[in-house]
């Protein structure tokens, strides 16, 4: 199953995604944030019986716009740890996004000018909490993943280095596409390719199964620190081929679009326009 937020006429509606054409709303719900804190969210959202949307022309919202937390994690694909002259980490390597960040699948991403010297891409896998989770063990983890989306972990690299920690060059405002989709578990099979492209040429190609630390691993590792609460997001990092190892380094610029796509996922395309 395959669901969205949508924007209508001046709000948002949660909907289920039926096929590539239509998709059913999901009475009673704002968005899927609001949805996911119904512990009974899977089953109201397979029986939805709302009005039928054409999505021709759809105007896609963050997947899910409101999350609780957003928990990023950094150096969790070998190629991209390699490449960045790094040893395989023992535990996690984790850091915060904050939900003024996101924006929808194919919105563009406003850039302040001051911050626009070192833009860098990171086409990630992400994943939405669907209960509570506090000390869960790897071997029950799956049972709390609601189901994967996509998302581009936009980076300003000056400001991600200016210090040790990577928190003010991850979340600026508005930067960061996700969407279009929240797919369940059971309709997503994971390992599959993603791939980003800087103006339709391919900078980073990978399999989700590179992970160092995968979805389950990291339920266990986060709900030992923190409780996960329904509609909080993990993302999960990013593969080989930034621009900033590269040599040399690559940047994103004004008006060049990235796309991060995910088989079985979909994908996200957002223009970067300075100002």
């Amino acid at each position: 199953m395959r669901l969205a937020t949508l924007r209508l006429e001046g709000a948002t509606a949660a909907v289920r995604v039926d096929d590539d054409a239509s998709a059913t709303v999901i009475d009673g719900y704002a968005d899927l944030s609001a949805l996911m804190d119904d512990e009974n969210w899977k089953t109201l959202a397979e029986n939805a019986a709302g009005a039928t949307l054409d999505l021709s022309g759809a105007d896609y919202a963050p997947v899910v716009p409101h999350p609780g937390k957003i928990v990023c994690v950094g150096l969790n694909y070998a190629t991209h740890i390699k490449e960045m002259g790094r040893d395989l980490p023992e535990y996690p390597t984790l850091f915060a996004k904050f939900k003024e960040a996101l924006i929808g699948p194919y919105d563009d991403v406003v850039v302040p000018a001051y911050a626009a010297s070192q833009l860098d891409w990171e086409g990630e896998l992400a994943f939405v909490i669907g209960k509570r989770a506090y000390q869960v063990s790897e071997i029950d983890a799956s049972a709390y993943i609601a189901g994967y989306s996509v998302i581009n972990d936009y980076t300003m690299r000056d400001y991600q280095y200016r210090t040790l920690q990577w928190d003010q060059g991850k979340t600026f405002e508005k930067t960061s596409g996700f969407g279009p989709f929240l797919t369940t578990t059971d309709s997503y099979s994971f390992g599959g390719a993603l791939e980003t492209k800087l103006d339709g040429q391919v900078v980073q190609s990978t399999t989700t199964d590179d992970l160092v630390f995968t979805p389950p691993k990291l339920v266990e590792y986060i709900s030992h620190i923190v409780t996960l609460q329904p509609g909080d997001v993990v993302i999960t990092g990013t593969t080989g081929g930034v621009g900033h190892a590269r040599k040399p380094a690559v940047y994103i610029q004004d008006g060049q679009t990235v796309e991060v796509r995910i088989e079985g996922l979909g994908s996200v395309k957002n223009k970067t326009i300075v100002k």
